[in-house]
This record gives structure tokens, sequence and C-alpha cells, in this order.
């Protein structure tokens, strides 16, 4: 059982961290200039589904599946090298490092974050976050299902879990309820769905980015 803190800092990463709707548009414009507009959509189709069997988005799974259907292209076996060797720090947001730096003066950060086990893994390595975090670095399919698996490696008397999907903020606050602050940057295209906003209710704290978080004081959850 580890020490436990005072207060634990539970970040996620994609479009929190990450500009992870980037990632996807660049993916889909190198699909479109290999494979053109249909090749484009039937990997989105294939993307879609695998969303909807797995729970997560797998992009190297749907890139799998999109070469059996194209066995004898050869660009097929190099679009696993756009996604693996992709520049992912480049996708940090504007002020987000800062802004973790920030935090840690009031309690330990871990990243928690929903994926698969190679690609999510890589994602965070290479962009550099998992040494930011110092390699408290947590992927789950259903990370708000998960939340003991939470508290067993990092008990801690508060939480502060930063999130752009209301829904997530929405069931870990059921679950822990005052142990628990969420905060909700408006970053990508889950956080700015009105139907998203509309079926959750509001965060306890909204920033409008991540790099927002350099102007929270958390000195009262130490209290």
């Amino acid at each position: 059982m580890a020490a436990m803190d005072d207060v634990v800092f539970l970040l996620d990463v994609d479009n929190t961290l990450l500009d992870n709707d980037r990632l996807i548009d660049d993916l889909m414009q190198h699909l479109a200039q290999e494979f053109g507009a249909a090749g484009r959509d039937s990997y989105k189709a294939i993307l879609e589904q695998l969303r909807v069997e797995l729970g997560y988005v797998d992009y190297l799974g749907a890139m799998q599946r999109f070469r059996l259907a194209n066995m004898h292209d050869a660009r097929t076996l190099l679009m696993s090298a756009f996604l693996i060797d992709y520049p992912f720090a480049d996708l940090i947001y504007p002020g987000a490092l800062n802004a973790v730096a920030h935090l840690r003066q009031w309690g330990r950060t871990v990243i928690l974050s929903d994926g698969d086990a190679v690609f999510q893994p890589r994602k965070i390595q290479r962009s550099g976050l998992w040494q930011v975090v110092e390699g408290r670095v947590l992927i789950y399919v259903h990370k708000e299902q998960m939340l003991d698996d939470v508290t067993r490696l990092y008990p801690s008397r508060h939480y502060v879990m930063v999130d752009d999907k209301l829904s997530i903020l929405s069931a870990m606050k059921n679950a822990w309820s005052t142990q628990l602050t969420t905060v909700f940057p408006r970053q990508g295209h889950y956080a700015l769905d009105p139907k998203n906003l509309a079926a959750y209710p509001a965060a306890d704290i909204t920033v409008e980015n991540f790099s927002d978080l350099l102007k929270q004081d958390f000195s009262a959850l130490l209290t």
C-alpha cells in the first residue's frame, strides 16, 4: 500500500494534455492522400466500429482490419509507421506542461487515460508526458470503472480529475462525491458538443484551456 497523499491530480491525455483532434485530422489527411477519400472513409468506419466493440479508439487495430481489405497494397504496411512515429510532442497544448508543474506544488500528478495497451502508452511516452509525471501512468479501457484500482495505487485524501469529457467527470463525481474536485477544460470536439454539455452536470471548475489552471489556487484542498 502506497503512502497516502493529501491531494492527487488525475490528468486525462487526449484533448486534455494533447490535441488529439489534430492527430485524427492529420491521420485522415494522410489516408486521403494515400488511398483517396474512399479509403479514408473506409478506415474511419472501421475505427468507429472498433470503438463500439472495444469501448476505446483502437487506431492500430483499425489499421490491421483496413489492411485485410488491401492485402496487396504495400502502402498499408507503412501506415502503422505514420502512427507509431508521429511527433506527439507537437500535440501538447501550449502552456500545458507549465500547468502540470504548477499543480505539483499541491499534490502528486498522475496520468489517468483510456486506451489500448500499445498505441496509448506510445503516445504518452513519445510526447514526453510519461517523463513529466515520472512514470505515474494509468491506462484503462474504462477508467471511471477502475477507481478502486486508482485509490489502491495512489491513495489520497482528495482527488482532482481534469478531463475534457463531462461524462467521465460526472461518473467519477457520483462515485467519489466530495472526495473529488472535477475540472473541465473546454478543449476538443467532445467538450464543445452541445449535446454533451446538456446531458451532464457542470464540473466543479470549468476552464477554456488546460493552461488556465496556471491561474487556479488549490491551497484550500490542503486544509
